[in-house]
């Protein structure tokens, strides 16, 4: 339901556009524009679509934990912890998805009961204003539009504070999680000293899961656990490989690029070595992962070789496959630039 509600938003405000401009253009027969035709159809089109979406998006936030409330409301006041109550919702949910085999009690099928007529009201209630509000807000702006009332400035105001938006989220999306980090970071150094950390000679992690509360809040438990040097070691020797592999490769690559090649070459070469540069690095680690640690432990052990497949040779041999294209890149660049004469 909720993937039918967002393309009947999108499709009735890509068709508002087109309406828009289409009676733009017929009060243009009779009068004089404010704005261009196109500005008529992107009124009608954001005040089609955007009120729409918002309340759209404010409800599918806000209903899940809404349901949640008013299915946990009767067994709030029993003093149950936050833990069990999680606990029974999420048997709750099962249940009403026929998904639920433990033991069936009849708090349990009534509160599913429960769960799926909420559902249901919210769905239905969701529908209904949604396009109500879609029906309102663009018989406003057709008022609107069919006045001849200014419509490239309200247009420009939106995109405007669209894009404000946009980037305010990507600058508060960067502080949480400089924030995020950094209170991790100041509750792992109130158990783990820094001296210790940065100096330490062993990474063993897994020795932090410990299943005694007790242990687990006594620091000596530890001590010489969350030691940083092998992780900056493995760290430079991987880059040391990558940079073996990449530097050589790509350096040659940038200065044929510039000195030998011919200019039809060069139109097509170029830049298919730079889009390996747009490869995300997820890729490159599952191919690593998958296939070249495999291969390189195969071939080990038929040479007589212990390798693992997680060696740095795998990640290092990826990585400088990843940076090929930009020493490459910035080597032809650096080339081109100096005067021939």
């Amino acid at each position: 339901m909720n993937s039918v509600i967002f393309l009947t938003i999108v499709l009735l405000a890509l068709s508002s556009y087109f309406f828009g401009r289409k009676k733009a253009i017929l009060i243009q027969s009779n009068k004089r524009l404010t704005a261009l035709p196109k500005f008529y159809g992107y009124y009608l089109a954001i005040w089609c679509g955007a009120p729409a979406f918002l309340l759209y998006a404010l409800w599918s936030i806000f209903e899940p934990s809404i349901v949640r409330f008013f299915i946990l409301s009767d067994y709030s006041s029993q003093g149950l912890l936050e833990g069990e109550l999680n606990l029974f919702y999420e048997k709750v949910k099962s249940l009403s998805r026929n998904q639920y085999s433990g033991e069936l009690t009849a708090e349990l099928q009534r509160s599913a009961e429960k769960y799926l007529n909420f559902r249901d009201i919210a769905k239905w209630s969701k529908v209904v204003i949604v396009l109500s509000l879609l029906i309102a807000s663009t018989g406003y702006a057709y008022t609107k539009i069919s006045n001849n009332t200014k419509t490239r400035e309200p247009v420009e105001i939106f995109l405007k504070g669209v894009f404000f938006l946009s980037s305010l989220a990507a600058i508060l999306t960067t502080i949480g999680i400089i924030f995020s980090l950094l209170f991790q970071t100041i509750e792992f150094f109130q158990v783990i000293p820094l001296f210790d950390f940065v100096f330490g000679m062993h990474w063993y992690p897994a020795k932090a899961f410990v299943r005694d509360a007790s242990e687990a809040l006594d620091p000596s438990m530890y001590s010489d656990t969350f030691g940083a040097v092998p992780i900056f070691a493995g760290t430079f020797f991987i880059a040391l490989i990558a940079m073996c592999v990449a530097i050589p490769i790509g350096l040659l690559s940038g200065i044929y690029m510039a000195e030998y090649a011919s200019k039809r070459l060069r139109q097509y070469a170029k830049p298919v070595i730079e889009i390996l540069a747009g490869i995300p690095t997820v890729v490159y680690g599952f191919f690593a992962a998958l296939t070249v640690g495999p291969f390189l432990k195969d071939l080990g052990l038929s040479l007589g070789l212990e390798v693992s497949a997680e060696s740095a040779l795998a990640a290092g041999g990826v990585m400088g496959i990843m940076i090929i294209p930009f020493i490459s890149s910035l080597s032809d660049d650096v080339i081109t630039s100096v005067p021939q004469k």
